[in-house]
């Protein structure tokens, strides 16, 4: 059903970069209409569903969730757009957009139209187009043997220039933000002569500042893959404690930006016009084995419930710092998630081995160029004219049972969604949807994300304010409305998101009239 475009009914307010004792004394005492803000706090929970909200403020009534849902839009009906991992769920919430307009499927995908790095070619030069694009902690500089402790990362200062693609023409590096295809509201923001400030978990989040690199004025990327040193062989993704300790750092700087400093704490540039940062601690808790849910219900395991309960600490720890400056009334506080994860029930998981893909499309004579799986399979082929053949290998009642396949979308039905493989470098010849509970992995992580099952993308979405109604809206929403929202209570026009306006996006219904 199409998404109706339900205007807010906003108006105009002028953002502050900094705000004065005086200034924010003015602010708590001015009268605002909802939804029109001086600043936004946008976090991303990754993981959390929809029902994971709910639930912990039903058990939780006194918990910053909980306070935060008492004065705000709860969307009950959220989703992402597929594939739901991170990059795509970011630039949802941040463009507006699906791959169509961004043209980023994930962090790690094929472009037929660029070169290797000079890593990927053992520091020679390729000049046939074609390779993978990975933009993860490979780019990073000192990867895979992290030097630097990870509290000192951050952004395009840690990226290693000889881990990106080339440009075919210039030969040129191509950045993350270069490969992002339409601007973000950081670029729009920082353009109107506002601070802006973000905070997440690899060096290549410097995508985020749009096409022209310069959108975040304060960019803060601590490596979540690098070395815990209270974990030997583990990075900070693998425990619980781990991730916390790791998410913990990111929530010290966006403290600080709300005193109106940088994230180091040594400079006091004003409080960031929008801001804010992703949280790892849930979807760790969901992926690690042995945590995760107890009951297909989604009731939380210890693990998981320990890491929630993190959560909310620290976006009290944010509220009060908000309240102390006397910025609270004035902040809109925006909480959704990059993606969901699947499965919720444990019972269902199923763990395959995604080096079949590569078997059977070779033993079919329609070998792949790339491949990307974790709970659904994106496939990029050397031979596009063979896309029917290969569809076919795939296709049969041994391939879908090996590999747990649900539905193959290829040819007509990927351009209904997408734009066509034949026409754009980017857009996957095939993609595999597989059964809920299906994860392509070796390992034993019990939940994984990236397709487009209830579980993956059904996730949790909340706009606060001090003076909102609270009200729970049932409509079907897409997570990219987030953005052009964000835009509109800052007096900032929704359609200068060059997203926007390619895929209409609407803005989310349900203002206070």
């Amino acid at each position: 059903m199409p998404l109706r475009n339900t205007m807010l009914g906003l108006l105009l307010g002028l953002s502050m970069v900094g705000t004065t004792p005086l200034m924010a004394q003015a602010e708590a005492n001015e009268s605002h209409h909802p939804l029109q803000a001086r600043r936004v706090l946008l976090i991303s929970v990754d993981g959390l569903h929809a029902v994971d909200l709910d639930k912990y403020v039903a058990t939780h009534p006194h918990s910053a969730l909980a306070g935060l849902v008492g004065h705000g839009l709860t969307y009950t009906n959220a989703y992402t757009p597929t594939p739901s991992d991170s990059f795509p769920g970011i630039l949802a919430l941040t463009a507006g957009g699906t791959p169509y307009s961004t043209g980023i499927f994930y962090d790690d995908k094929w472009d037929r139209s660029l070169l290797p790095s000079p890593q990927q070619v053992a520091g020679g030069q390729a000049n046939v187009p074609g390779t993978e694009v990975q933009f993860a902690e490979n780019i990073d500089k000192g990867f895979p043997n992290f030097l630097g402790d990870p509290t000192t990362y951050a952004g395009v200062s840690a990226i290693d220039v000889s881990a990106l693609p080339l440009d075919p023409l210039t030969k040129k590096p191509v950045w993350p933000h270069n490969h992002l295809r339409v601007n973000t509201i950081f670029e729009v923001i920082h353009q109107a002569g506002l601070r802006t400030a973000w905070t997440d978990k690899h060096p290549a989040y410097e995508m985020l500042s749009g096409p022209s690199g310069k959108g975040i004025d304060d960019l803060y990327t601590p490596e979540i893959n690098a070395p815990n040193p209270a974990t030997p062989g583990k990075d900070y993704t693998g425990t619980i404690n781990g991730v916390q300790f790791y998410d913990n750092l990111k929530v010290n700087a966006v403290l600080r930006q709300i005193h109106g400093k940088d994230h180091t704490g040594t400079t006091h540039p004003g409080v960031p016009v929008i801001f804010g940062m992703n949280f790892q601690a849930v979807s760790v808790g969901q992926k690690l084995a042995h945590n995760g849910y107890t009951d297909a219900l989604a009731n939380p395991s210890a693990g998981l419930e320990s890491s929630l309960d993190f959560v909310d600490s620290s976006l009290g720890k944010m509220v009060e710092a908000l309240q102390d400056q006397g910025l609270y009334e004035s902040t809109l506080v925006v909480v959704s998630a990059k993606h969901g994860q699947s499965p919720v029930d444990q019972n269902a998981v199923s763990r395959i081995d995604d080096g079949l893909y590569s078997s059977i499309l070779a033993a079919a004579g329609t070998p792949e160029a790339f491949h990307m799986a974790d709970d659904f399979c994106m496939i990029w082929l050397q031979d596009q004219s063979q896309t029917a053949a290969a569809v076919a290998a795939l296709d049969t009642p041994t391939s879908r049972k090996a590999l747990g396949i649900a539905r193959i979308s290829a040819g007509a039905d990927i351009t209904t969604k997408y734009r066509n493989p034949i026409t754009d470098s980017r857009t996957p010849d095939i993609i595999v949807y597989s059964s809920t509970g299906v994860i392509y992995t070796g390992g034993s992580k019990i939940a994984e994300h990236g397709g487009s099952s209830e579980d993956d993308t059904h996730v949790a979405l909340l706009l606060s304010m001090p003076h909102l109604n609270t009200q729970r809206i049932h409509a079907m929403v897409q997570t990219t409305q987030v953005a052009p929202t964000i835009l509109r209570s800052l007096g900032l026009d929704p359609e200068s998101l060059q997203a926007v306006k390619i895929e209409h996006t609407p803005t989310l219904p349900g203002a206070v009239k």
